[in-house]
């Protein structure tokens, strides 16, 4: 399932990132703050568990999520990503996969993998902040697969009709939280309109 979260916080501050003049730290602040608002979504049907606390004033039934949450960030960009969501929740792990794209081919290619060792029974969130063609996330998925993990969400800021359906045609059961789905991918795979170049706008290298 493809979810775009049109929220009027997160479309006003992905509009300050999409401006080309907007400063690194400008940006990788509005990154930070997106990328919470977008966790409070995505975590909003995550399984629970009942359990009973004693409160000052007496006994209480409530619930609490009942499994572990672990972020990956596709490197480099997904680490933009990723302290937003821990300031939500603190108690997630962080695997890491480094991948990078043949610029002939725009197709991924593995370079780092490691991943706390839960990833069977953990609500995994892949996290990048460009969709575009698709290829970096559907490999980030296929290597969580194969270590074992069974739910995965992807969350990414803004994506194309293209990587979404390269994403839903090999993983159909991954959900997909986009905080904007923009027109087109150009003659070298970027997104139009997008925001240029996640990575070296988030860390300041080009």
């Amino acid at each position: 399932m493809l979810y775009v979260l049109n929220h009027p916080l997160i479309t006003h501050k992905l509009a300050i990132m999409r401006d080309k003049n907007t400063s690194t730290k400008d940006f990788r602040q509005n990154l930070d703050e997106i990328a919470g608002l977008m966790a409070y979504e995505i975590t909003r049907n995550l399984p629970t568990k009942e359990v009973v606390v004693e409160t000052p004033m007496g006994e209480c039934v409530t619930s609490q999520i009942a499994k572990d949450i672990v972020l990956v960030p596709i490197l480099r960009a997904g680490l933009g990503m990723t302290t937003g969501i821990l300031n939500l929740v603190p108690t997630a792990k962080v695997g890491h996969i480094g991948l990078y794209r043949d610029e002939q081919t725009l197709e991924p290619h593995e370079y780092f993998g490691k991943f706390p060792p839960n990833l069977e029974d953990a609500e995994v969130m892949v996290v990048d902040p460009m969709l575009a063609t698709g290829g970096s996330a559907d490999a980030a998925i296929t290597m969580i697969k194969k270590r074992g993990a069974k739910q995965i969400r992807l969350v990414c800021l803004v994506g194309v009709r293209e990587g979404v359906e390269r994403v839903q045609k090999n993983h159909p059961e991954v959900d997909i939280y986009l905080a904007a789905l923009d027109k087109q991918l150009n003659e070298i795979g970027y997104i139009v309109p997008g925001l240029g170049d996640a990575g070296d706008r988030i860390f300041g290298t080009k």
